[in-house]
């Protein structure tokens, strides 16, 4: 985002989606930031909503362009939020993620946190919220546009899903 004052809150929205989930997904995030705003999305071919969630914030995160904003996420994922808010990821980081998923997602998060001011608020998804609602959309549009997906590199799908079972759905 180009431009924004330094000492001006920013507010990061987002969201993920996958079809199936595991399955097609995307992610969608949207900052403000005074009058600026950036929308942005993505998907892959195979991966989960808390995958998607996550990488959200981690998106928009890594597009502020300074250290120690004041940021505000505001998600309908209750995965991401309590594991910041209610102090899941210390106890995470604590174990060395022992058979923790998302491994991959949260070590990327985690100096994008510290980088910066954080502060995380749920709201309830599908309930109306204008920037919720259009994470959602960007989120959906990202794997459902008919292209070609890249593949999610740390997505470990379970031993109990086929590959077969996902091209079936």
């Amino acid at each position: 985002m180009a431009r924004m004052a330094k000492n001006t809150t920013i507010y990061l929205y987002t969201d993920g989606a996958a079809s199936g989930n595991p399955g097609p997904g995307g992610w969608g995030a949207v900052l403000k930031c005074g009058a600026l705003r950036k929308e942005m999305s993505g998907g892959f071919a195979c991966t989960t909503n808390n995958r998607m969630e996550l990488l959200a914030v981690i998106m928009g995160l890594e597009a502020i362009r300074w250290e120690h904003a004041d940021v505000e996420v505001w998600s309908d994922s209750t995965y991401v939020v309590k594991a910041v808010e209610e102090k899941w990821l210390d106890q995470w980081v604590a174990t060395n993620f022992k058979k923790k998923k998302n491994r991959d997602l949260w070590e990327r998060f985690l100096p994008l946190y510290k980088k910066h001011n954080v502060k995380f608020h749920w709201l309830k998804g599908h309930a109306g919220h204008p920037e919720n609602e259009r994470c959602d959309q960007l989120a959906v549009a990202a794997y459902s546009a008919g292209v070609a997906l890249p593949k999610d590199e740390g997505y470990e799908m379970p031993d109990h899903v086929g590959h077969d079972e996902l091209i079936l759905r």
